[in-house]
C-alpha cells in the first residue's frame, strides 16, 4: 500500500481527523426518489430514495462536495460513500449487481478530492478510508424471538460480500480499510477474515481500522460484549487502530475508550455522534460542546484518531481539529 507510510508516520506525529457522518450532510441536499435515480436508473423497478451509496453513482458532485467540505475543515481521513456497499445491504434495493462499481467508483471520488488536497498541502497529506458497514444482519443473533437458534446470515456469506467490496475499495484507491458500527463482533470477524485473505492473495499489508459501537448505557455492543472482550475477539490481526463510533455522544464514550486505551497496543479511535438524539432523531449538540466533550479525551492521552458520526458537520471536525491540534497523540503500548 502506498501511502502506509506516510500514513503511520502522521499518525506518530499528531492526531489524525476522521470526517464527521455523510447521511447529516447529503439530507440538505434534499435529494428526493429522481435524483437518487438520475438519468441511469430512472426506469428501475424498486424505490431507491435512501440508497445513499447509489449516490455515488447518479449524484457524484455531492458526494465530492461533502468530502472538499471535511478537507476544508481539516480531515485527514476521509471515509468513502460505502457505508451499506455489500450484496446483503443492497438488496433492499435489488441492486446486489452494483455493489464492485459502487464500491469503485465512491473510492475514486474520495481518492480524487483528497489528492487535489494533499497537492496543495504535500505536509498534510490526506488518506482514504474505505467504509465497510455492519450490514443489515447479524450472525450471532436470531431476528426471531420465536427460534433463538435462526441466523438470518451465515459467516461465509458475509465473508464472500465483505471480501467483493474490500477489492472494490482497494481498486478504487483506498488506502485504509475501515471496519465499522460492529454490533455484531462475528460479523466484524467475518470482515477481517476476508481482508486478511485478499492481504494473502494480493501479498500486501493493508491498514485496517475496527470500530465498534456501544449501543447503550450498559456499555455493550448489541451481541453482548463489553469494550474489553471485543477488543480481545479482534486483536489477533495486526490492525491500525480500535476504536468506538456511533450510538453515542462523546460524554458516554469516554469510559469505554479508556478500557481500549490501557488495554490495546493499537491506535485508538473514536468518532461519536453529536450528543444523543432528540425526540425528533436530530443532534443537537453544537460543535463547542462536542469539542469540549472531547477535550477529556486529548488530556488523559486516550486517542490517535478522532472524528464525528451522526449529526456531525464541518462545523463540528473544524472545532474538534482546532482542539486537538495543540496536543500530543497517545503513545502506543507495548505488551510483551
Amino acid at each position: 500500500m502506498k501511502n502506509s507510510e506516510q500514513l503511520y508516520k502522521a499518525l506518530s506525529e499528531r492526531i489524525l481527523i476522521l470526517d464527521g457522518a455523510m447521511g447529516t450532510m447529503l439530507q440538505r441536499y434534499k435529494f428526493e426518489e429522481e435524483d437518487y435515480r438520475g438519468e441511469r436508473f430512472k426506469d428501475w423497478e424498486h424505490p431507491v430514495k435512501g440508497n445513499n451509496d447509489l449516490l455515488s453513482l447518479t449524484q457524484p458532485q455531492a458526494i465530492e462536495e461533502v468530502h472538499k467540505k471535511y478537507l476544508e475543515a481539516g480531515a485527514d481521513i476521509i471515509e468513502t460513500n460505502t457505508f451499506s456497499g455489500t450484496t446483503i445491504a443492497m438488496a433492499d434495493y435489488h441492486m446486489e449487481d452494483l455493489v464492485y462499481e459502487l464500491n469503485y467508483e465512491s473510492a475514486k471520488i474520495a481518492r480524487k478530492v483528497c489528492d487535489e488536497f494533499t497537492a496543495q498541502n504535500p505536509g498534510k497529506p490526506r488518506f482514504v478510508a474505505g467504509s465497510i458497514g455492519p450490514t443489515n444482519r447479524t450472525a450471532s443473533l436470531s431476528p426471531d424471538v420465536n427460534d433463538p437458534g435462526y441466523r438470518a446470515i451465515t459467516f461465509d456469506e458475509l465473508r464472500i460480500a465483505y471480501k467483493q467490496q474490500s477489492e472494490a475499495l482497494l481498486d478504487g484507491g483506498s488506502d485504509i480499510l475501515l471496519v465499522e458500527t460492529i454490533f455484531d463482533t462475528l460479523n466484524a470477524k467475518a470482515a477481517l477474515f476476508a481482508i486478511d485473505e485478499i492481504q494473502e492473495e494480493r501479498g500486501i499489508k493493508i491498514p485496517i481500522m475496527v470500530s465498534g459501537t456501544i449501543t447503550d448505557a450498559s456499555g455493550r455492543t448489541l451481541s453482548g460484549q463489553t469494550a474489553e472482550a471485543f477488543l480481545i475477539s479482534i486483536s489477533h490481526l495486526n490492525l491500525l487502530s480500535v476504536g468506538f463510533n456511533c450510538a453515542l455522544g462523546a460524554n458516554q464514550l469516554t469510559p469505554y475508550l479508556e478500557t481500549l486505551a490501557h488495554n490495546s497496543e493499537f491506535h485508538v479511535s473514536a468518532y461519536p455522534n453529536a450528543g444523543l438524539p432528540n425526540a425528533f432523531g436530530k443532534y443537537d449538540e453544537t460543535p463547542e460542546d462536542m469539542a469540549d466533550q472531547i477535550k477529556e479525551y486529548v488530556e488523559k492521552g486516550l486517542i490517535n484518531i478522532i472524528g464525528g458520526c451522526c449529526g456531525t458537520t464541518p462545523d463540528h471536525i473544524k472545532a474538534i481539529a482546532d482542539l486537538v491540534a495543540q496536543y500530543p497523540p497517545r503513545k502506543l503500548k507495548e505488551f510483551v
